[in-house]
């Protein structure tokens, strides 16, 4: 494993914090886009939402299948439909499955 990153500009050292899901929040996996930044989560408390991704975030993250993200469930229809708040990297997925989160 290397060193820490280092902000070629600055010199300093640069953070990284993984994020993990809140409080109402859950981990998923894409099974299948649904086509108008709408998405299939098969959510790890059990449940299969239809996802949508916030206009914000919607050049900010590309998601594909297979994806780990983050799904925090609508208040109402909490159990068929949620927005995807995060989506995790490769490295991010690794260091989920060191703390056996995944």
């Amino acid at each position: 494993m290397r060193g820490p990153k280092i902000d070629r500009r600055r010199g300093a050292p640069i953070e990284y914090k993984l994020r993990l899901p809140e409080t109402g929040e859950v981990v998923g996996t894409v099974e299948r886009v649904a086509g108008a930044s709408k998405f299939l989560v098969d959510c790890k408390d059990g449940n299969k939402r239809l996802c949508s991704l916030p206009g914000k975030l919607t050049r900010r993250f590309w998601i594909k299948e297979n994806d780990i993200v983050i799904v925090k469930p609508w208040s109402i229809q909490g159990n068929e439909r949620g927005h995807i708040v995060w989506r995790y990297s490769a490295i991010d997925i690794s260091k989920l499955r060191e703390r056996k989160l995944i």
